[in-house]
């Protein structure tokens, strides 16, 4: 009878009745929401209720960019919410990422941010941070080098391998960022400038001190490119020279300019003559010394480098194979001509 009673009411033109449910009430119909849901963690949060997570990897920020960041928030606003998780305990927001946002935002003048809250396990959060930065190459060398570190030990003192797997990356990757706590703490705080990149300081790992010092400071004062810094720095491993600043520098400069080591022990041959010349001899004789000198940019006489550089010479001389001692060696024909100066200086004492 009800199936009858419905097929007249339907043959009559009548629609039947659409039911409505209350959720449906509040939703959006219109044709950009279909296939789009609203995000109930999304806030609007004050400045001043976030605060930055002090576990956080990165502890670089270059003031100029973050000025620049600044500059554009303040014309476009913030084009990218941050995430931050709620810290009951002490009533306030913990940046996960976005920290640069939030300085930046701070300097625009902004009152509040724009921000996604996630409730993120303590065990993942370092995890997530070095996968951020690490993928969009955000963070300097040498503190990705320290956050895997302490992700190691947060993970339990793992492989390794591990480490790279949890976030990403592979294991030759990870040992390259390793290397950099190789380095002296000057190159460290090259690289977290952005004075030096990653890749130029790959020339300076293995290094002794005063190379990699040496090396250092004209990569950097030259902006040598990378390539050409591992080509240095193999040059400089090959000559087997004394760690001394002075003998590194001098053979430094000898190799960038393309001349050979043999050039420069001709060049030390002749200062070596002009020394045992000046030491007794005419105004001439000295003023030659002078302008070799000159032409060197030998620095001021120092006891200090004069004792570093005989302690080299010491060393050197007591690895010296007997053929090193033969006459027409190299060896023999530096040490000759040395001898010769050192007699010549003590000559005038005596």
């Amino acid at each position: 009878m009800a199936d009858t009673q419905q097929t007249e009411v339907m043959a009559a033109g009548t629609k039947p009745r659409r039911r409505f449910t209350v959720d449906a009430l509040f939703s959006d119909g219109r044709a950009q929401a279909v296939g789009v849901s609203d995000l109930p963690t999304a806030k609007e949060i004050r400045l001043d209720r976030i605060e930055p997570d002090p576990d956080q990897p990165r502890r670089t920020f270059d003031d100029a960019k973050l000025t620049e960041l600044a500059v554009s928030i303040r014309r476009e606003g913030i084009l990218q919410p941050i995430a931050v998780r709620y810290d009951q305990d002490a009533d306030r927001y913990v940046i996960l990422h976005g920290e640069r946002r939030w300085r930046a935002s701070r300097l625009a003048g902004l009152v509040s941010i724009p921000a996604v809250v996630r409730d993120v396990p303590r065990d993942r959060r370092l995890i997530q941070q070095l996968m951020e930065n690490i993928v969009r190459d955000d963070l300097n060398a040498v503190d990705r080098a320290a956050a895997l570190r302490a992700l190691k030990v947060q993970l339990g003192d793992v492989p390794w391998e591990v480490v790279a797997e949890a976030v990403g990356i592979r294991r030759s990757r990870l040992f390259q960022l390793l290397g950099t706590e190789k380095l002296s703490e000057a190159a460290r705080e090259e690289l977290r400038s952005g004075r030096l990149n990653e890749k130029q300081s790959r020339a300076l790992q293995g290094l002794p001190p005063a190379h990699e010092e040496v090396l250092r400071e004209a990569i950097v004062g030259d902006e040598i490119p990378a390539a050409e810094a591992l080509r240095l720095a193999r040059a400089l491993r090959s000559a087997r020279l004394a760690d001394d600043r002075e003998t590194v520098r001098l053979a430094l400069a000898e190799i960038r300019g393309g001349g050979s080591l043999q050039g420069q022990r001709t060049r030390t041959t002749e200062l070596l003559a002009l020394v045992a010349n000046a030491a007794g001899g005419s105004r001439a004789d000295r003023s030659a010394l002078a302008g070799a000198v000159e032409r060197d940019g030998a620095p001021a006489f120092s006891t200090e480098r004069l004792q570093t550089q005989v302690d080299a010479l010491a060393q050197t001389l007591s690895r010296l194979p007997r053929s090193g001692l033969e006459p027409g060696s190299e060896a023999y024909g530096l040490l000759l001509a040395l001898s010769g100066a050192l007699e010549a200086i003590l000559d005038t004492r005596t």
